[in-house]
């Protein structure tokens, strides 16, 4: 089985060009200023040809793809289940 796949942006080298969000709508969208914003977690197998694909046609070679553990991508969606959605305050 092949390790799961994140996708990373090198924010210094990215232009803003929006190409990856073309091509890979999915997991990757636009800010106010036309950077990309990426999907948490690994890339689902089913998009993996497309994200290989934006990261071919990144124009400065600012995407890429990188190997996780599989126990690592377990573990951080488990993180993200279990933080909580807003923040309470006890008194005493």
């Amino acid at each position: 089985m092949a390790p799961a796949q994140t996708l990373f942006i090198d924010r210094i080298a990215c232009d803003g060009a929006g190409l990856c969000a073309e091509l890979l709508a999915e997991l990757i969208a636009l800010d106010d200023w036309g950077y990309p914003m990426l999907a948490r977690g690994p890339v689902p197998a089913e998009l993996l040809g497309h994200a290989r694909r934006a990261v071919d046609a990144c124009p400065v070679l600012a995407l890429r793809l990188r190997a996780v553990a599989a126990t690592t991508a377990v573990a951080s969606r488990d993180a993200e289940a279990a933080r909580p959605t807003r923040l309470t305050t006890v008194r005493r």
